[in-house]
This record gives structure tokens, sequence and C-alpha cells, in this order.
């Protein structure tokens, strides 16, 4: 049910180089950008057009890898590979903050993120598509805020609302790409998110079942709330490649690394297609009012000496 390798680390057309191009924030202000973690299949070079690797400076150290900024049917987009691209980091060792200041530096408007997860209700068949609304978070290991009291990282205490978890807006557009594609799709879902890197066992599927949530994974925490603390909408499309462990013994549909590695091919298609839909949507409407929403609610969210501005929360 978790990503076994990135498809994003499938290109070996570009490599990363240390020292590399380095990101200008102020100059990337003014241009409407996508960005993308999980992979995709859209660093295909004949899609991805004008690539161009970027290696950004975080305060919280280095993302999973560079970027990979380039234009998709003229709309610049920003990919991250979550894990890396060759699946070196495991989901507790990825580093959540660094991957999104990262791509508020570079500039990105919105974020689209992929999501391969397990299903825990039987109505959700591995392959279909599930638009995440909410969260569970039972994860233990993770730097959850960006706002950790260390010098050089932002002041005061974070207490973001999470509901709703998702932007809406987002949402709404990958469910009409998803019907437009005659996609089998959910329009909502809530994802158990678990430290991982070992499956649920039995009786954890169980208990998540008891409480109806509709998926588990290993990576929307704390990614969904890192974004929400930057102001940036964000919105997850959590791809089925398994049941988890839930139904009965035997099943050939119980999770493990071979099956999860099989559905991931089978969904890289779909994926790509549905982020090549949204994009254009995306590109084609207004956002302004969405991103000062969302940066105004980040700003109201900080406990802090009001008079200090909070640079990266402007718009």
């Amino acid at each position: 049910m978790f990503a076994v390798v990135s498809w994003i680390a499938t290109s070996p057309w570009i490599k990363c180089i240390s020292g590399g191009e380095r990101s200008s924030r102020t100059s990337n202000r003014m241009v409407f950008k996508i960005g993308i973690i999980g992979g995709t299949g859209l660093e295909d070079p004949k899609i991805f057009e004008n690539a161009r690797e970027i290696t950004v400076d975080t305060p919280y150290g280095e993302p999973s890898d560079c970027l990979l900024e380039g234009n998709v049917g003229g709309v610049t987009c920003v990919l991250l590979s979550r894990h890396g691209r060759k699946h070196d980091k495991s989901p507790s060792k990825v580093n959540f903050r660094a991957n999104l200041w990262a791509l508020m530096k570079q500039g990105v408007s919105v974020i689209l993120a992929t999501a391969t997860s397990g299903s825990l209700k039987e109505e959700l068949a591995p392959g279909s598509l599930v638009f995440l609304d909410s969260i569970i978070d039972r994860t233990f290991k993770r730097e959850v805020t960006f706002h950790d009291g260390l010098p050089g990282h932002p002041k005061g205490v974070c207490h973001i609302p999470m509901h709703p978890a998702y932007n809406e807006k987002l949402r709404q557009i990958l469910i009409s790409c998803a019907e437009d594609l005659k996609y089998k799709y959910f329009k909502t879902g809530t994802a158990v998110c678990i430290e991982g890197p070992r499956y649920s066992s039995r009786a954890e599927s169980a208990v998540f079942r008891s409480w109806n949530a509709d998926i588990v994974n290993m990576t929307v925490c704390p990614e969904v709330y890192l974004a929400k603390e930057l102001g940036i909408p964000y919105a997850s499309t959590a791809l089925i490649t398994d049941y988890d462990c839930w139904r009965d013994a035997g099943d050939d549909e119980h999770v493990s690394v071979e099956l999860v590695d099989k559905r991931m091919k089978e969904n890289c298609d779909k994926a790509k297609n549905l982020f090549l839909a949204a994009i254009k949507k995306i590109a084609a409407e207004k956002w302004d009012d969405e991103i000062r929403n969302a940066k105004a609610i980040a700003r109201g969210s900080v406990m802090t000496d009001k008079e200090e501005v909070i640079e990266h929360l402007k718009f």
C-alpha cells in the first residue's frame, strides 16, 4: 500500500548535481507554480518541458531530493520526490519540513500530492482514487511544526486548525478531472497515518476500521498540516493498492511489498493523467483569494508578538 519505488526515480535523463542552480524566492513570487509531491510520471521529458534541477537550502536541512522545475502544457510545475528518487528515505526519515519549505521558497502557489494507500473498506477497491478530506495522525517520531522555538525558525507557537484539512477548491478540481476521465473515485476519505515503515497488524487494521477511517498510509502526516502552516493550498489523492490486512486470512489482497509494487506501476498512468488534467484546470482558475485566506489562517494561528512580521505568510 505504500510506495516501494518513487515514480520520479525512474528518470535516468536528469541527475541531482551538488552545487547546482539555487532558488531565489523573490524572483519566483509573481509566477504561478504548481507544486507536486510524490511523483506522478510527469517527469517524462515528453511531458515535462524545459526541465531544470534546483538545489534549495532550508532552515530545516536538505529536502528529500533536488526540485525539478519545468513546464507542463505551458504551466510551471515543481516536482519533488517525497522519498527521494532512489526511494532511500523511509517514511520516518522523510524531512517533511525541508520538503515543504523548499517548495514554498521556490514559489509554488498550490500543492498536489499522491498518497499510496491501503483500503479499510470493501468498496474502496484497489485501483480506486480517494480524494482525502480528513486525517487521523498515529505517527510519533516526526517533526510536526515549523515553529519549534529554535534560532532561525519562525517564532511563536502555531495552533493550526485542521478542519478543513485539505483545500476544497483543489479537491473539487481533482474530483471533476476523475469524473471526466471516468476513473473509479471517492469524493471524500479519512486517512489514518501510521509511523511505518512496517505495515499494520491485523488488530491495528481492525481498530482503524472501527474508527470508520477509509484508508491507511504512512506519509500524509505531517505533510498536510505543514502545508497549512505555510498557508499553501494543498490536496492529496490516495491511490489504493491493497486491502491492508483486515480481510479473511489467505486473502491475496493482503498488503505486501510485491503487491504494492505491482499496483503502483498499474496506478502510474492513472495518476499522471489525473494530474495532467488537473494542472490545466488549476491554471485556468483565479487563486488570489484562496491563497490570501490560507495565509491569513496561518498567520492567525501563531501565538506571538503581533507586531512582528511573519515574512513567509505575507501575501
